[in-house]
């Protein structure tokens, strides 16, 4: 699957790679080299974070779902 930013995302990160390069290594990039970076980091290692969210996503869906069949069973009625 591939990973899809908007025009205006693209750009905030692209910055942000440009602002790293400039506070953390003392370099200016321009736009082109930030943009290979970013393409890099999507193509290369995007999958790692994605992957990542999809677990913890899952990890909570299946909390609230446990949560849920508690309060099911809390609900049932003793038959008397």
């Amino acid at each position: 699957m591939e990973i899809l930013l908007s025009k205006e995302q693209k750009a905030e990160v692209i910055n942000e790679i440009q602002r790293f390069f400039l506070e953390e290594r003392g370099e200016e990039i321009g736009e082109l080299a930030a943009e290979t970076v970013f393409y890099f980091i999507k193509e290369n290692v995007g999958a790692y974070f994605y992957n990542k969210g999809i677990e913890d996503s899952k990890t909570i869906v299946e909390q609230k779902i446990f949560s849920v069949e508690e309060d099911l069973e809390a609900l049932k009625r003793i038959k008397r």
